[in-house]
């Protein structure tokens, strides 16, 4: 297996696949998730003629199970360090959900100023801010977040089927065919990781205000949410977002749930695949 060693020396581990030459598509997953999330993805990009590559958030999936920063800063810097290692460049970043977030502020921060990163996607993403404040009214509660806190430090492993087996997908809504083998796969990638760094990185995915990364962010970007995302509300995300971006491009997706990737991929894959080659 591929492992990158952090300046802070963290172990992170990554999938590179397809000609070195190709032109790279960078995947960053959610919470709390691995690489293995973006399998979909990578086949279908892979198959395009593209590399592909992503990697395992520190204390999550394959990556060292460290003690320390679990926040959108060090998520960040971690993406850089396999960037950097790899030398990707004319780079397409693509994240989901807190992925998402870690591509705005690897994008603002890290991948502008050094020239390595032409275009993103932020897929039902977690910025500019989930929590609900007097500023942002669209947001969440914070009791929700708590309510996630209490219950992954009770049984972190019903918590990881109660998620994908309910709103994650909405395989809770009427008419709904839940797949055991998606929900059995989302429990995997989850009890591969660290307790601590999925516990500390609900605080990171919900509370990190990325006003000023997507404000930052100058590469054409196409933003893409369901409007029946029940774990990310789409008019506190999707629609600030494109407001905030300088070089935008939106879609709503009608009854679309916030894991739209792997539920409705020959949809996402094709508008994915349209908005990279044009």
């Amino acid at each position: 297996m591929a492992f990158v060693t952090t300046k802070d020396g963290v172990e992170i581990f990554y999938k590179d696949w397809g000609p070195k030459d190709a032109q790279p598509i960078h995947f960053h997953h959610g919470w709390p998730l691995s690489a293995d999330d973006w399998d979909n993805q990578m086949l279908f990009f892979l198959n395009e003629g593209f590399r592909v590559i992503a990697h395992d958030r520190r204390g999550h999936g394959r990556s060292a199970q460290v003690s320390e920063g679990h926040d959108m800063d060090h998520y960040a810097a971690d993406a850089s360090a396999v960037v950097e290692h790899l030398d990707l460049r004319n780079a397409i970043h693509i994240g989901h959900s807190t992925g998402g977030g870690q591509v705005a502020r690897y994008v603002a921060r890290h991948g502008q100023p050094q020239g390595r990163v032409v275009k993103a996607v932020l897929v039902s993403a977690v910025p500019p801010l989930m929590v609900k404040t007097d500023a942002n009214p669209e947001g969440t509660p914070v009791e929700v977040f708590d309510g996630f806190r209490a219950a992954l430090a009770a049984n972190r492993s019903q918590f990881f089927l109660d998620v994908p087996s309910g709103p994650f997908y909405g395989y809770n809504r009427a008419g709904a065919e839940p797949s055991e083998g998606v929900i059995n796969n989302w429990w995997r990638q989850g009890m591969m990781g660290s307790a601590k760094a999925h516990y500390e990185g609900i605080k990171a995915f919900s509370e990190t205000d990325q006003a000023e990364d997507l404000k930052a962010i100058t590469v054409p970007t196409l933003v893409m949410q369901g409007d029946d995302d029940q774990v990310v509300p789409y008019k506190a995300a999707a629609i600030m977002q494109d407001k905030l971006l300088q070089n935008s491009e939106l879609i709503i997706y009608p009854g679309f749930s916030h894991g739209m990737l792997t539920v409705n991929a020959d949809v996402v894959n094709a508008d994915l695949l349209r908005f990279i080659r044009k």
